[in-house]
């Protein structure tokens, strides 16, 4: 079996039905590029609608006029052949009235000269049929007579039993449409048929035959010169449409670029101002709120920096006296059992407030370099299953006190990813942290999974849980669910929006699902390659125990 090949450039050859196959996905192409166009370009949504709903107007419009065109040239042409016809028959009928003709001879050449005389009456029909009607009783009789082009002399063609019926029972000449036959064409045609009484002959049918041709051919005019004007009008109203949309859509346009200029940082950006017309009281609005805006912005941004420089230099300068602080508080809670019950109970209430006033202000500096974009992320190989393990080592503890009972849940194994292990650390001990002061005592699970492209670490308690409004605010800074809640854990407030700083640094999500009642999940979704999209979590949240 051969196959066509075509030769491709540098002379080798290309499968037919590849190129084929090539030239066949082209209107799919070119289809999805109109509807991209369609979808992103306003000018081509507002001119193809306007071209749209023109060509449904003009094709509305269009079709009326045929109509009406059609309708009043086939009536003026039916009117027109009724009174050739009624003229005709009126001159046959009085030829036939006056003759002295008393013998068939005569009567047969009075018949012939009346058929011509019909001609000079009725000039534009194209055929003629006098017919002896059925059922006429007369002393002798006149032949039938059927001439004219495409009559072939057969009359029976264009004169059907029905128009014969119609024509004896009608007063006045009865019309049918038939179609005429002229060689291998069929052209619309009408046929006209009256009565003649001939004396000594009986009762006779006249019938002529009209090409309605000409009425087509001027119809057929009629709508080419219609399509031919509506496409050209239609043409015409898109590039006028086009022009106008350009001149309107163009200060639009300039706005939405500076717009999206100022949206990306660069607050100088200004729409240019031209003439007194609403695009230009547009425009000078526009510039007026930028100018607004970036003056807020600026003064924010400046708060922003004192803000933060304050709390950095606050949180270096009280350093060196809580150092101070520390080393007596030391002093005083390693000789405690040496004072009174009063002195013993304050040497331990002050150095627990030392301890967290020290975790509060080693939060502060972590938050303030967050604020100051000056946080550095060193990656290396971590077993997140090792570094959840240590994790739940570090509140043992803690558990232990709570009653809680902590538990590890790694159904894949261990997992490897590029990661900063003191932050991911910092996460998972905020997390058991949180968990064991708001479980209620009640198990904590801890579970580790992974897919193709993310790791995931998730921790679950049983405890008070949280509202819808709760959770969405769980992030805040100083934020807390239950503001009369005892804090037995020494917390500063700041733990899960530090947490949620360092899964944004890896280019990952901290999440939390919780309900009132049913406990709480947090849910830290990492990547396990950095330099790849990170997909779907590997663990449910909501979990499936919920």
């Amino acid at each position: 079996m051969s196959h066509s090949r075509v030769a491709a450039p540098g002379g080798r050859q290309v499968p037919l039905g590849i190129r084929l196959a090539g030239l066949s996905g082209a209107p799919r192409r070119i289809g999805a590029g109109v509807v991209r166009a369609f979808r992103r370009s306003l000018e081509v949504r507002i001119v193809a609608v306007t071209v749209l709903l023109s060509a449904i107007a003009m094709f509305g419009t269009g079709t009326y006029m045929t109509y009406t065109i059609g309708n009043g040239l086939f009536d003026d042409r039916i009117e027109q052949v009724k009174q050739e016809s009624q003229r005709a028959a009126e001159v046959a009928q009085s030829n036939f009235d006056t003759t002295t003709a008393a013998s068939e001879a005569d009567l047969q050449a009075l018949q012939i000269s009346v058929i011509e005389r019909i001609g000079t009456v009725a000039p534009s029909y194209s055929g003629i049929a006098f017919l002896r009607a059925p059922g006429s009783e007369a002393n002798f009789g006149l032949p039938d007579v059927v001439r004219g082009p495409g009559a072939q002399q057969n009359a029976d063609q264009y004169v059907s039993p029905q128009l014969q019926q119609r024509v004896l029972s009608e007063e006045e000449a009865y019309w049918q449409s038939v179609g005429l036959r002229v060689g291998a064409d069929t052209r619309p045609g009408v046929v006209v048929g009256s009565t003649i009484e001939v004396p000594g002959a009986g009762t006779y049918e006249l019938y002529l035959l009209y090409d309605l041709s000409d009425v087509e051919q001027t119809l057929t005019f009629v709508q080419g010169t219609i399509v031919i004007g509506g496409l050209a009008l239609m043409l015409l109203i898109g590039a006028v449409t086009w022009v106008v949309v350009q001149i309107v859509i163009a200060p639009v346009r300039v706005a939405a670029e500076t717009s999206s200029k100022l949206a990306a940082g660069q607050l100088e950006e200004r729409i240019p101002e031209h003439g007194e017309d609403v695009i230009a009281k547009l425009a000078h609005s526009f510039n007026g709120m930028a100018d607004s805006l970036q003056r807020q912005i600026t003064q924010l941004a400046n708060l922003s920096r004192v803000q933060q420089r304050f709390v950095s230099d606050v949180s270096h300068e009280l350093r060196t006296p809580l150092t101070t602080i520390r080393l007596a508080g030391d002093v005083l809670y390693n000789s405690r059992d040496n004072f009174g019950p009063t002195e013993a109970r304050t040497a331990e209430l002050l150095h627990t407030q030392v301890d967290r006033f020290e975790s509060l202000l080693t939060d502060l500096l972590e938050i303030s370099r967050y604020d100051a974009q000056a946080v550095a992320i060193e990656r290396e190989p971590v077993n997140l299953v090792r570094l959840a393990e240590q994790s739940i080592d570090s509140v043992e503890s803690l558990a232990r006190e709570k009653g809680s009972e902590v538990r590890l849940v790694a159904p894949g194994g261990h997992f490897e990813a590029e990661l900063d292990p003191r932050r991911i650390r910092r996460i998972a001990q905020n997390l058991l942290a949180n968990a064991i002061e708001h479980g209620e005592g009640r198990p904590i699970v801890v579970t580790v999974d992974s897919n193709e492209s993310a790791v995931a670490v998730a921790v679950r308690d049983h405890g008070i849980g949280m509202t819808r409004a709760d959770a969405d605010r769980v992030f805040d800074r100083f934020w807390r669910a239950d503001p009369s809640r005892k804090r037995t854990t020494g917390g500063t407030g700041l733990g899960l929006a530090i947490s949620l700083e360092d899964a944004i640094l890896h280019g990952g999500r901290l999440e939390v699902w919780s309900e009132k009642g049913a406990g709480s999940c947090f849910r830290l979704t990492l990547p396990r390659d950095p330099s790849r999209p990170m997909g779907a979590s590997p663990i449910p949240l909501p979990p499936e125990d919920a």
